[in-house]
């Protein structure tokens, strides 16, 4: 059997027994434009990143973390201008 057990609470019929809809409702409610899903969450990326591991000096490593959050997206933006720099470089 495919169908989940315990999907949701059993049907009412009366309509005076519906339940109350309230915020939490609405916030865990699926979302459909037509008949099509609204995905939530953030939205996928044009290109996606790929997780690695990155083996880096300590004192690196710290002085990047201690530029705050969005360390990680900063670093990827000094390889890539690295990398281009070198590009250029090699022609």
């Amino acid at each position: 059997m495919n169908a989940k057990q315990n999907a949701g609470d059993s049907p009412w019929k009366d309509p005076d027994d519906a339940p109350e809809l309230t915020d939490e409702f609405f916030e865990r409610a699926t979302l459909y434009e037509g008949a099509q899903m609204v995905r939530r969450g953030r939205p996928v990326a044009e290109t996606r990143k790929v997780q690695v591991t990155l083996r880096l000096d300590a004192d690196v490593l710290a002085g990047l973390r201690e530029t705050g959050p969005g360390w990680q997206t900063r670093a990827n933006a000094a390889l890539k201008q690295f990398l281009a720099k070198e590009r250029r470089r090699a022609s």
